[in-house]
């Protein structure tokens, strides 16, 4: 954490030594200026803090010419993204809300803001995807008098989910059926780790995170040795297709269908995208959400040495 701070803040500095002037004449190309942080802020978390306070500063948020210019702005959105990822989570609301707030200027341009945070802290699809960051996106467009009611919906449903089943809390129980129509629960479920797989048969991502975790050396021996189970569950109701693909799922996992549908009908958990994949302790607190099997591999090879 604190090399991958020092390395940014570096970059930070390098960029600020060729800023340019103060204002630009119409006819010249719009920028975007980095700011310089103050050679004062000695330490990487001080000048965390600054940059995330005043990565705008030198933006303009009443021009909504910035807004077709994705070159200029989306890229140095891109890498404000990249600075949030590195900060403390409070730190990172602190800065967003801040972000939010320069961008009301112009109706234009906060919903230029709330879009590109949706592309990449929201959209499934992005590489950076962090619903930590985006909740106070999210709680900010919510509490805003500046947006209707109406345009509050979508963010205020999509609060509503994110809110659900967060790293450290405890995960949502729920009842699952296997094939021979014997019948457990998410809580019922023992071991150090449990890897929530919910899954629908045959879509590719899917099959890739199987083969990911299959072929895993650490996650196949924590397996065999009882310290992490994979609960698979299909959370629709299409079972001939679930029953097809059972021999796809490796014989040593919990395999089982939702067959009350509460996962999906009750929003019990957030099926926005399939795979979902979760990893939760011995008490069934969430770990972490939503993720990747390679993120769940790398987490458990740091917890005692992964052995």
């Amino acid at each position: 954490m604190m090399k991958r701070l020092v390395c940014l803040f570096a970059a930070v500095a390098a960029c600020a030594c060729g800023s340019a002037p103060e204002k630009t004449a119409s006819d010249e190309p719009k920028t975007f200026r980095m700011i310089e942080v103050p050679a004062l802020l000695a330490t990487p978390e001080e000048r965390a803090e600054y940059v995330a306070r005043n990565y705008w500063k030198n933006f303009d948020f009443s021009d909504t010419a910035y807004i077709r210019l994705p070159e200029v702005t989306e890229q140095a959105f891109a890498d404000y993204v990249a600075v949030l990822g590195q900060l403390p989570p409070d730190l990172a609301a602190v800065s967003v809300r801040t972000t939010l707030s320069g961008a009301e200027a112009d109706t234009a341009m906060f919903a230029y803001f709330t879009e590109l945070f949706d592309k990449y802290l929201y959209d499934p699809n992005s590489p950076v995807r962090n619903e930590e960051i985006y909740i106070p996106v999210l709680e900010y467009i919510v509490a805003s008098d500046k947006v209707s009611e109406t345009d509050k919906v979508r963010p205020r449903y999509r609060l509503g989910m994110a809110l659900k089943n967060r790293p450290g809390t405890p995960a949502a129980d729920f009842t699952y059926t296997l094939a021979s129509g014997a019948t457990g629960t998410l809580y019922g479920v023992k071991a150090d780790y449990l890897i929530l797989f919910i899954n629908n048969p045959g879509c590719t991502a899917c099959k890739e995170t199987i083969e990911r975790i299959a072929s895993s050396e650490l996650l196949s021996e924590q397996i065999a040795r009882g310290r992490v189970k994979v609960l698979a569950v299909y959370p629709d109701e299409d079972l001939a297709a679930w029953r097809d693909y059972r021999s796809h799922i490796p014989a040593e996992w919990i395999n089982g269908y939702d067959a009350q549908r509460k996962m999906s009908q009750d929003e019990l958990y957030d099926l926005k995208a399939i795979p979902t994949l979760y990893l939760l302790s011995s008490d069934k607190k969430v770990i972490l959400k939503d993720v990747r099997a390679g993120v769940v591999e790398r987490y458990l090879a740091g917890v005692s040495g992964g052995r």
